[in-house]
């Protein structure tokens, strides 16, 4: 399966992309699974690891939850106010 992956605020510095594509060669997958790729992938991206907001499709999701093919799968730190 392909899920589209998108970073924003300073993850886009840390992985000098604002998303990739990423290529998950299982039937079933969960966020956690992907995480752990692009946490692999980019390893940059390790020293925020606890702090990530995580959305499937527009909606913020939980480590276990699955993914499917050609899903937009989001990676954003934890959000700011002023």
């Amino acid at each position: 399966m392909t899920v589209r992956v998108l970073f924003f605020s300073i993850l886009r510095d840390l992985t000098g992309a604002e998303s990739c594509d990423l290529t998950i060669d299982a039937e079933e997958a969960t966020v956690k699974d992907a995480l752990a790729m692009l946490l692999s992938e980019f390893p940059k991206l390790q020293e925020w690891e606890d702090q990530l907001l995580l959305a499937v499709n527009c909606e913020y999701a939980d480590p276990d939850d699955l993914l499917a093919d050609g899903c937009e799968f989001a990676v954003f730190p934890p959000v700011q106010g002023g």
